[in-house]
Parts: C-alpha cells; structure tokens; sequence
C-alpha cells in the first residue's frame, strides 16, 4: 500500500484540516523541536528537547535553557557575544573607536592650547 503522507510528512496527521500555510509552519517547528543540536559544553550532537524550554545533551549530561523550539535563539547568540567580548576585551571595532575619540581629543587639546608642539 502506498505511502498516505508522503508529501504532508509530519502533518499529515492533520490531513486537510488547518491550511496548508499552517500545517508547513507546524510541520517546521516539530522538525525543530526534535532535530539534534550541538552541546555547547562536549560539541556533540547530542541535545534534545526534554521539555519546552529545556534542553539536555545525552553524551555529557549537561541540562541548560533555551527557546521554545531551538536550544540558541538569535537573543542568547547575542547575549554570548555580550559577554565573550566583555570576557576577551575591546574588539578590533571598538579599538578603532578608542583610537579615533583619542585623536580628537589631542587635537582639541592642541587647538586649545593646553599641549606644546613637542608632544
């Protein structure tokens, strides 16, 4: 007998219920919500949803939160960006920053009078 969801895939217990822009969008969450992620912790592929919100890496053990659908939603990409370039330092952008606020500084200093020339 032939294949009956062949093209609904994990919506095709829906069947023509809901609309079709409806099944596909909760046909791309349950594909989400079940795939397998890489653990932050041993960088395996490992991590699965255990409820929502919380996720756990099968190889080391290691329970975290996360999204409702993914373990790294686009907020806690940029909260670790956050907090690694608060860890490592001043970033190649913020040194030209720095650098650049420092030259005008000179020069307003230079125009002010407050700096011989041999400086």
């Amino acid at each position: 007998m032939a294949k009956r969801t062949q093209k609904a895939g994990r919506t095709g217990r829906f069947g023509a219920r809901y609309g079709v822009s409806v099944r596909r969008n909760a046909g791309a969450a349950m594909a989400k919500r079940s795939a397998k992620y890489t653990c932050p912790v041993c960088q395996y592929r490992k991590v699965t949803r255990e409820a929502v919100g919380i996720w756990s890496c099968g190889k080391c053990g290691h329970t975290f939160a996360g999204g409702a659908w993914e373990p790294f939603t686009r907020a806690s990409d940029a909260n670790a960006r956050i907090v690694r370039r608060n860890a490592d330092g001043a970033t190649t952008a913020d040194m030209a920053y720095i650098a650049q606020q420092a030259a005008l500084e000179y020069e307003r200093r230079m125009n002010a009078g407050e700096l011989d020339e041999e400086e």
